[in-house]
């Protein structure tokens, strides 16, 4: 079972969390080799059981977890195996592993990864036409901009078109020490928020619960509702759009959990 799940806490700071869950789904899997799944309480949290023995992380800590709520998810999509163990459509096992095994020592990293983001965040590039796409991107990002900005002592400066202008730099080191109060899962759930959306400001509220889930969503796709209105939405985009919201779902639970226990 080792081998499914090791790849994923290998590399976080570089990897497609949808790509990654797709490459999971195509590898041969093993098969469900346990009857019961369950929670016990370990020091620090709750940890998952099948068969009444401990779940272990791909480096052979203990997959732990620490609100109850949390850990009930976690076991819940081992139970939702059936004759297989797909890790593919486990994201809340995946962001765990991934946590314990690779941000907990290479927090650093991680941390300035996601700080890049918001020195080049999706929200402050702008359309100057249609007008009326640039007024919905308008209305619905600049207030999450603003709050953020706030937040972070600074403002965030928007773009028009797609060419690179870097944000001030005291901006986005004063969203980079932020980062240093985040425990290690909550920076891996944070890190695939950002790396779904494009976008670190999304991340930083959806982390402090300061919006809820689902506006932040579809604030993150205004771009892509829009053509979908225009065009029509293809099969493939809808399947890429499906993947990304399970880990979009799964990395908001755990940052409401976290912020819960």
């Amino acid at each position: 079972m080792r081998d499914i799940f090791e790849d994923l806490s290998a590399d976080l700071a570089k990897y497609d969390p949808v790509e990654r869950a797709r490459e999971l789904s195509r590898r041969d899997l093993p098969k469900r080799f346990y009857t019961t799944v369950g929670i016990a309480e370990v020091e620090g949290g709750f940890a998952v059981t099948l068969d009444g023995r401990q779940v272990k992380t791909p480096a052979r800590n203990l997959l732990a977890v620490p609100a109850r709520a949390l850990a009930e998810a976690v076991a819940a999509e081992w139970e939702a195996q059936e004759t297989v163990i797909n890790p593919g459509v486990m994201p809340l096992t995946r962001m765990a592993n991934a946590a314990i095994d690779a941000v907990s020592i290479r927090f650093t990293e991680v941390a300035d990864e996601i700080a890049r983001y918001a020195g080049n965040d999706a929200l402050c590039y702008r359309a100057s036409d249609p007008e009326r796409l640039a007024e919905r991107q308008r209305l619905t990002w600049d207030p999450l901009l603003e709050r953020v900005g706030g937040a972070l002592g600074g403002q965030f400066r928007l773009i028009a078109g797609v060419t690179h202008v870097a944000q001030e730099e005291a901006l986005v080191a004063a969203y980079r020490r932020a980062l240093d109060d985040f425990t290690p899962l909550q920076l891996a759930a944070l890190h695939t928020v950002t790396s779904i959306t494009g976008s670190a400001v999304i991340g930083f509220l959806l982390a402090r619960g300061e919006h809820p889930a689902e506006s932040l969503w579809a604030a993150a796709h205004v771009d892509e509702d829009w053509n979908a209105e225009l065009w029509g939405e293809d099969d493939e985009a809808r399947r890429i759009r499906t993947f990304k919201r399970s880990e979009y779902d799964a990395a908001a639970l755990i940052l409401a959990a976290v912020r819960s226990a």
